[in-house]
């Protein structure tokens, strides 16, 4: 089985872009990120003519997460269990989706970016994640044996190495301690990054900025990951990012993360 997961910055957008994508690499689970668009306005019809099941959630133009199966889609759950929202008036946005295909329980999570150190979207962000290492622990505890997937757009790069210069970076979000931390403990809760070891050249990245030629120029960051539990890492023969996906007109400015299964 082969699972992605890709931030499509606009599903009406790259509705074309991402069926090409599912076909040509043969992908049986899709975890979309940042659809921006409401339930309603979603493009079924062109996930159900390529033979796949797509389970959406979306409120506005903003965030928005999906998933897209051709191996059942059942229990669908939106968010998780003390998500926190944002807003005044505090509300749940469309960040976390799951649904359970051919055995495999898979997350789309759209995490927040924060915006700025200090800013209350940021702790926001640091909270979003302590709920969901929470809720991550628990499903481990009860079920050691459940074949979980959290994948998405984490909005954080883990480690140097995955920024084109930290030095660029400093003092802004995707990149603090208490970020880096919050994933950390993602891991260190049993989860593993499933894809680092199958893509650890120099320089390789998930998302690349439209300004500034950053694509072109190679500066991007890895801010997207496929985090597993155990029993379904130990099933995981390979990753790999497409790259090329990132080329082209149209184009989003993150690139799909692929995961082969046994």
């Amino acid at each position: 089985m082969r699972i992605a997961t890709w931030n499509v910055n606009s599903i009406r957008t790259r509705v074309d872009r991402v069926i090409a994508f599912l076909e040509r690499g043969d992908v049986d689970v899709l975890a979309m990120q940042e659809t921006k668009c409401k339930d309603e306005q979603f493009p079924m019809a062109r996930f159900e003519e390529a033979g796949y099941e797509v389970a959406h959630h979306g409120l506005n133009q903003w965030n928005g997460v999906a998933i897209a199966s051709r191996v059942g889609l059942e229990d669908v759950q939106i968010g998780f269990e003390d998500m926190p929202g944002f807003g005044d008036p505090i509300a749940a946005e469309a960040r976390a989706i799951a649904a359970t295909c051919d055995g495999m329980r898979m997350w789309s999570l759209y995490v927040p970016n924060g915006r700025e150190i200090g800013h209350p979207h940021y702790e926001y962000k640091l909270d979003w994640l302590a709920a969901l290492r929470a809720d991550g622990e628990k499903w481990l505890t009860e079920n050691p044996e459940a074949q979980i997937a959290l994948t998405g757009d984490w909005n954080i790069a883990p480690r140097d190495e995955d920024v084109w210069d930290p030095a660029f970076f400093e003092g802004k979000t995707h990149v603090t301690q208490p970020e880096r931390d919050a994933f950390q403990a993602m891991i260190d809760t049993g989860y593993a990054d499933v894809v680092r070891p199958h893509t650890n050249e120099p320089r390789t990245y998930t998302y690349w900025d439209y300004t500034q030629l950053r694509f072109p120029k190679k500066q991007g960051m890895r801010i997207d990951f496929a985090l597993c539990s155990p029993a379904l890492a130990g099933r995981v023969q390979g990753a790999v990012i497409d790259r090329d996906e990132r080329k082209g007109k149209g184009a989003s400015d993150h690139a799909p993360v692929i995961v082969q299964l046994d």
